[in-house]
């Protein structure tokens, strides 16, 4: 496949150091998403924008560690839920995934509309101490770019510019184009070069127009910091990568008990359980179930 048409992300440096640079393309992942949610056009491109802050969120990380973002807005998609690694694996879903609006007065999908202007965006990191760091910001417009903005300057404390967008053939609902970027502001900036940054910002076409038209994400950071001035640290291919599994749908139907399972057992004969992420189903017969029932009764004292 040619390089420029994966889902890669990019991250730097720019102006000596000075801002910290990351932009991805996320078209394949927010596919993906789509075709195993059935998401409308609407809600394909809130979970587009979220799924792609948090890929870039995600690589922000190191090792093991992972995070969840949950966008928990009063418009019609509902929630909103993108988990993310170092690793640039990506998963997530909405709600309500059959949502769909008239445009905006911009002609555009009205991503505020379907999530709402009322409400919250958290952030949990897993950063492999005892307890997980959370942050909590409140939904400042839905559109999700100036949503996050405002999480990394109340809640992180960096200035950030947050650019998000998805491009959806509003006729047979497929992924044009995603992607989006992230500029961090680092101590040492001057006002002329932050006035600078916001005026390359202010001017830059949709992220999606300059990746239907064959801008790169290592491209699009140039357009934004300037020619010469940008350093790529990496390049880290992205992918959807759901952690679901059999074993791990048993754990959760053991840990119901006994009483439960015994339940499921006298009125259904057969369990069903859908992962919210991947949409996998995992069925478990009367046989199995009665396996499950076996290990979770209280084994007697010898």
């Amino acid at each position: 496949m040619d390089n420029q048409l994966k889902d890669v992300l990019v991250r730097g440096t720019a102006w000596d150091g000075k801002i910290r640079v990351f932009a991805a393309r996320t078209t394949q992942l927010v596919e993906e998403l789509r075709k195993r949610h059935d998401t409308y056009p609407t809600a394909t491109a809130a979970l587009g924008r979220t799924l792609t802050a948090g890929a870039i969120m995600g690589a922000m990380l190191k090792g093991q560690e992972k995070l969840t973002i949950q966008v928990k807005g009063d418009g019609p998609v509902g929630q909103i839920a993108v988990d993310a690694n170092a690793e640039g694996e990506v998963r997530g879903y909405v709600d309500n995934p059959h949502v769909h609006l008239p445009s905006n007065a911009q002609g555009k999908l009205d991503v505020a509309g379907a999530v709402g202007s009322s409400g919250y965006l958290h952030i949990t990191k897993d950063l492999g101490m005892k307890e997980p760091y959370r942050g909590s910001v409140p939904i400042v417009s839905g559109e999700l770019g100036e949503d996050f903005t405002y999480y990394f300057a109340v809640s992180e404390q960096t200035p950030s510019a947050v650019g998000l967008g998805v491009l959806v053939d509003t006729d047979n609902h497929a992924v044009l184009e995603s992607g989006g970027f992230i500029v961090q502001l680092l101590p040492g900036l001057s006002d002329e070069e932050i006035t600078r940054l916001e005026q390359a910002i202010a001017s830059l076409p949709p992220v999606t127009t300059l990746l239907f038209e064959g801008e790169t994400p290592e491209g699009l950071l140039r357009r934004i910091v300037g020619e010469g001035e940008l350093h790529i640290h990496d390049t880290m291919d992205l992918k959807f990568q759901c952690f679901c599994s059999s074993e791990r749908v048993e754990q959760t139907l053991l840990s119901l008990g006994e009483h439960e399972l015994q339940q499921i057992i006298d009125e259904d004969g057969k369990a069903e359980v859908v992962c919210q992420f991947c949409n996998e189903a995992y069925t478990f017969e009367r046989a199995q179930l009665e396996l499950l029932l076996a290990q979770a009764k209280p084994k007697p004292i010898q």
